[in-house]
């Protein structure tokens, strides 16, 4: 079912849309620095909760693109067209219900999580939170319309909206922090207004795409709902709860003060740079898997799961030494200071190796996993190491052997190594099992 230029027409386009938002929140981040440390550690405060919401936001839309992608698999469009409707619905009641939440509840929950931040990066937080809250049902809807998107093996229309979108983001960034002085309030002002343009141009193809079919009209199609709900609230579990032990961390590295929150978070833009085909192949597992477990091929599955994991690792060691070539000249972009610079460099590089050996193994097979409705032992897997490895190390390592913020990055590695451990096995067995006539039901559909 994908030839190899099938499979590259896929991931290219995913690949420079991940770019593109990579090269946007590190554009930002250099912006943003203009306007002191204490802007960049406010904005950084905020992503985390941020990332929270649009993890469980993508869990959703990967829910409904698991199972687009299997009906596509077995040539059913009719059902594909009715998955995409239930999924919009399901994606605006959901997203609706955070931007409210977040909206009315801005104060008290930035002052609950960071109790000891400084003033004026608590004041920064709360202005690039309340947009935030107002972006939530935009980027729901656009994440979801992408997924579908990808789920049919059209990766180019989700990278075109993102090419516009993040060109818009960095216009309005020049316009409102450089032109109008706005620091934060611009930067944020700029990017809930991206995410309006990105919700209406993929409302836009979807109406205009033959395949998917998709109809806005309101409709109640339990089984559906049910079907897509069965990926997504597991995935929803698997991404979301460790989002949550991510702010505790982050409330952890708040307690070290403002230059550990800057130099995680910009260690954090210029090492996500490394990622980007990684996070791409992963995406792309979605769609490929999805497909070949609907059409039944589960040799298939086997093989090009492996193809991915391969090329995943292949760009990870290529742009891994790429950025320790160019780290230094990166790092003169941010107006920082001596001591910041010093503890991105640890990170960084330590970051780069450890990205190098673990990460494939660690995201993109639980991705094929998910994809062929293993999405409980994923989700049971991910919370577990979440919390035991990452968040009970990372307060060892980094408050009580005294490491600091570095000592919540090597808990989250070798988070990173059980995750695998459990992970590998269970997809030999999977593979192996489907291809007896004695499979469980749950892994048929």
């Amino acid at each position: 079912m994908f030839t190899r230029k099938k499979l590259l027409e896929l991931i290219i386009p995913l690949t420079i849309e991940q770019f593109l938002i990579m090269a946007v929140g590190f554009i930002d981040s250099i912006m943003v620095s203009s306007c002191g440390e204490s802007a960049i550690s406010g904005i950084s405060v905020v992503n985390t909760i941020n990332n929270m919401v649009n993890c469980l936001l993508t869990a959703l839309a990967t829910g409904g693109a698991v199972v687009a992608a299997q009906f596509i698999g077995k040539k059913d469009k009719k059902t594909v067209s009715l998955i995409s409707n239930q999924l919009f619905w399901l994606t605006l009641l959901f997203s609706g219900i955070v931007a409210i939440t977040a909206f009315f509840g801005n104060g008290p929950i930035l002052s609950s999580l960071y109790r000891n931040l400084e003033t004026d990066v608590m004041e920064n937080a709360r202005i690039y939170f309340f947009f935030s809250a107002l972006s939530y049902p935009f980027y729901g809807i656009y994440n979801s319309g992408a997924a579908l998107f990808r789920a049919i093996g059209n990766s180019k229309i989700s990278m075109k909206i993102s090419l516009c979108k993040n060109l818009f983001n960095v216009f309005g960034n020049a316009v409102f922090i450089y032109g109008l002085g706005l620091g934060v309030t611009g930067a944020a002002l700029s990017t809930f207004l991206s995410h309006i343009l990105s919700a209406a141009l993929i409302l836009y193809f979807l109406y205009r795409d033959k395949e998917i079919h998709f109809a806005i009209g309101p409709s109640f199609r339990p089984a559906i709902i049910k079907k897509i709900l069965y990926i997504g609230i597991p995935n929803s579990f698997e991404t979301g709860i460790p989002q949550i032990g991510r702010i505790l961390l982050t409330t952890l590295t708040a307690s070290f003060g403002t230059i550990a929150i800057t130099a995680d978070s910009v260690t954090c833009n210029i090492g996500n740079f490394q990622l980007i085909p990684s996070e791409a192949i992963g995406i792309a597992m979605t769609t490929v898997v999805g497909q070949l477990v609907g059409a039944g091929d589960w040799e298939g599955v086997k093989k090009y799961a492996k193809k991915l994991v391969k090329m995943s690792y292949l760009s990870l060691f290529g742009l891994g030494l790429l950025l320790f070539a160019i780290e230094q000249p990166l790092f003169l972009l941010y107006h920082l200071s001596d001591d910041t610079i010093s503890l991105v460099k640890l990170l960084l590089n330590y970051n780069i190796i450890c990205l190098i050996i673990m990460q494939p193994l660690s995201y993109a097979v639980p991705a094929a996993l998910r994809a062929a409705n293993d999405v409980h032992y994923t989700m049971v897997v991910s919370i577990i190491t979440m919390w035991t490895c990452r968040i009970g190390l990372a307060y060892f390592l980094g408050r009580y052997v005294g490491l600091g913020v570095f000592g919540i990055w090597i808990a989250m590695t070798i988070e990173w190594c059980v995750r695998a451990l459990f992970f590998v096995p269970r997809f030999a067995w999977l593979t192996r099992r489907n291809r007896s006539t004695d499979a469980p039901d749950r892994f048929r559909i």
